[in-house]
This record gives structure tokens, sequence and C-alpha cells, in this order.
């Protein structure tokens, strides 16, 4: 069966999926070098959250971050399809 366009939810995960697995990769290099437990406030006060916690955080905000960057590129990208 052929399939045309990727509807909308196919779009999103084309774009969340990678952005997922590229969040894993940055947060596994940036701990590797980091210790969570030195992290501080822009030079102020250490951040007093467990580990775990900001593990989890960061994967976050690096995810958001990604599929913010992932979802710019896939409107461009479909903006020159489109016939003028």
């Amino acid at each position: 069966m052929a399939r045309g366009r990727p509807g909308s939810v196919e779009r999103v995960l084309m774009v969340l999926w990678p952005s997922f697995v590229m969040a894993g990769v940055l947060e596994t290099l940036v701990f590797v070098v980091v210790d969570p437990g030195t992290l501080a406030w822009f030079g102020g006060d250490p951040i007093d959250l467990p580990a775990q916690a900001v593990y989890t955080l960061s994967f976050l905000i690096f995810w958001a971050i990604i599929a913010a960057a992932g979802t710019l590129t896939a409107l461009l990208a479909r903006e020159a399809d489109t016939p003028r």
C-alpha cells in the first residue's frame, strides 16, 4: 500500500522520537563530565535537588529544546514544499 504525505500524528512523532533519542545522548554526554551535586544557580547557591531530579529535569529541558529545533526545521521545510 503506497502512502502519501504523513498525517499530523506521524509528523509530530517524526520530531519527538529523534529529539527524545538525542536528548538521551546529550544527557549522557553532559553528565559524564558534570556532577549534578556540584551544580549551582549561575554562581549562586547550589541546586538543592537529588541527583535523579537533576537528571530528569535536565533531560526534559534538553528534549524540549531539541524538539523545538526539530519543529522549526519541519515547519520551514513544509513551507518550502508548498506551491506559491
